[in-house]
């Protein structure tokens, strides 16, 4: 009884053995899950051998590493540049509000309901009403001459409607129509705003976006061609290799993974370097640039680069590696393919 079980175990493990195997040999090198799990293990083995290669070649590695991450981190400190001249534009925007300086015959009263109807205007953010006796306090406090107001008989400062402008950093046309808008109003004497001084303003953003696109682009093409001519160098050191892998008829996807991941590892390690180079310069920088917004009376904090431009950054720069890559394989394996037709040709 004994022996009959222990045969009739050893038959039960042969039979889901052939069922196995000939459930495998019904569908040519397994079914799905099979195809995906080889799949899943040929990027996983490409994506470590290729980090493996350049680790083992460090002093090459550090080098163009190196150059990649000042590249990419100038591209960054350029756009945080940019996005610290648009929040100190944001920061002082109260300094380019429009002054209403009312008539003298202008009620207090009346003044408010004015100030209520231009609340109304699309274009207005906010408006703030400035008496006769506030004018002449703030006057008397920052004017240094606070004693000669004291001797007139009456208060000659007017009725101030103190204007914010919606987007007034945006479109000066709509800033100069508001600004003649006003100036029709029959209770408005004189409207002040400084055109000139926000149109500067407006200039400077502009070219510093302009210049920071430009640099990125330049910068983003050199990239490109050092991470390109660093592939086409591992490439030549691994011409052997190629050759042997398409002699036994591997594919050309199987050839250019581990180059390809090679690049998206040179974009990855450069953008994190390039990260830590940006973040250093601007704590460096931070406490000058700050204590020097505080002696003028401001309160201007830095930016730094953001969790989102972080991940840009670094998907970014990975995503130029892997392209360039990419463009470097394709046509060398091309060239390859060109030379051998030309060899059987003859």
């Amino acid at each position: 009884m004994k022996y009959r079980n222990k045969n009739q175990a050893r038959n039960n493990v042969q039979d889901i053995s052939a069922k196995q195997a000939n459930r495998q040999t019904k569908v040519a090198g397994g079914d799905f899950v099979d195809k995906l799990h080889a799949y899943r293990d040929q990027h996983a083995h490409a994506l470590f051998s290729s980090l493996g290669r350049i680790v083992a070649a460090p002093f090459n590695s550090i080098m163009t590493i190196s150059v990649l991450a000042i590249a990419i981190s100038f591209v960054s400190g350029f756009y945080i540049l940019e996005v610290n001249i648009q929040q100190l534009a944001v920061h002082i925007e109260a300094n380019n509000q429009i002054s209403l300086f009312l008539r003298d015959d202008v009620s207090e009263a009346h003044a408010n309901k004015l100030a209520e109807s231009i609340r109304k205007n699309s274009n207005v953010q906010n408006v703030k009403l400035i008496t006769k006796e506030e004018a002449a306090t703030e006057f008397q406090t920052y004017s240094g001459f606070g004693s000669a107001i004291n001797e007139l008989e009456k208060n000659p400062l007017p009725i101030v409607l103190q204007v914010l402008p919606k987007k007034n950093l945006d479109d000066m046309h709509e800033l100069e129509a508001l600004q003649k808008e006003f100036q029709q109003s029959p209770e408005v004497d004189v409207v002040q705003i400084d055109l000139q001084w926000i149109e500067r303003l407006q200039s400077i953003t502009n070219v510093v976006k302009l210049f920071a696109n430009m640099l990125s682009i330049l910068l983003g093409a050199a990239v490109l061609v050092i991470i390109g001519n660093t592939v086409r160098l591992e490439l030549h050191n691994r011409r052997e290799e190629v050759v042997i892998l398409k002699l036994v008829g591997a594919t050309n996807s199987f050839i250019q993974r581990p180059f390809l991941y090679a690049g998206f590892w040179i974009g990855f390690i450069s953008s994190i370097f390039a990260w830590f180079i940006v973040t250093v310069l601007m704590l460096i920088l931070r406490y000058s640039v700050e204590k020097l917004s505080s002696l003028y009376g401001g309160s201007f904090h830095m930016l730094f680069l953001s969790l989102t431009d972080t991940l840009t950054l670094i998907v970014v720069s990975s995503l130029l590696g892997v392209f360039a890559s990419w463009t470097v394989i394709s046509y060398q394996m091309h060239t390859t393919r060109l030379k051998k037709q030309k060899i059987l040709k003859v």
